[in-house]
C-alpha cells in the first residue's frame, strides 16, 4: 500500500507541475506575445493553439492532476499521515479552483473564438477579438497559474513530509 500511496503522490505532483507550467506559459509568454499581434494573427493563432492543446499530453495532465491529488488524499487518511494530508487537501482545493475556472470561463471563451470561423472568412476580426475578451481570459488564466503553482508547491511539501515520516 505504501508503494501505491507514494506513486499516487508522485503522479499528483508530476501532473500538477505540468499544469502549473501550461497555465504559466500562457500567462508569461503566449498571451503577452499574442497581445502584440494584429487581429487576424491573434484570432488565427489562438484558434490554432486551442485546437492543438487538446492532445494526449495535455488532457491526462489536466484531469490527472485533480484525480491523482484526490486519490493521494484518500490514501493518506488516518493518523499516520496527519502532517501530510492537509497539504494534499490544500493542493486539491487550489487545483479545483483552476479546474473549475478552465471549464466555466476559459473553455467557453476558447469555443466562442473558434466558432467565429476561419480568420480569412471573418469580416470584422476586431469584433471577434473584442467579444473573445482577451483581458478577461488572461485574468482568469492568471488565477489558474497562481492556484496551480501553489498546489504544486503544496504537493512538493506533502512529498517531503511523506518521505520524512519513516
Amino acid at each position: 500500500m505504501d508503494f501505491i500511496r507514494g506513486a499516487a503522490l508522485v503522479a499528483a505532483t508530476l501532473t500538477m507541475g505540468l499544469m502549473a507550467g501550461v497555465f504559466g506559459l500562457y500567462s508569461h509568454t503566449i498571451m503577452p506575445g499574442l497581445r502584440k499581434t494584429d487581429n487576424r494573427t491573434f484570432v488565427g493563432a489562438f484558434q490554432a493553439i486551442d485546437r492543438a492543446i487538446v492532445n494526449p499530453w495535455f488532457m491526462p495532465a489536466f484531469v490527472g492532476a485533480l484525480l491523482f491529488t484526490g486519490l493521494g488524499a484518500a490514501l493518506c487518511l488516518g493518523a499516520r499521515f496527519r502532517a501530510v494530508l492537509p497539504w494534499i487537501v490544500v493542493a486539491f482545493a487550489l487545483y479545483l479552483i483552476a479546474f473549475v475556472l478552465t471549464v466555466a470561463v476559459n473553455v467557453p471563451l476558447n469555443d466562442a473564438i473558434k466558432a467565429a470561423g476561419a480568420p480569412d472568412r471573418i469580416a470584422d476580426l476586431a469584433a471577434v477579438r473584442e467579444r473573445f475578451g482577451e483581458a478577461r481570459w488572461a485574468a482568469f488564466n492568471l488565477v489558474r497559474t497562481v492556484t496551480s503553482t501553489a498546489a504544486f508547491g503544496s504537493l512538493l511539501w506533502a512529498l517531503v513530509l511523506y518521505g520524512g515520516r519513516r
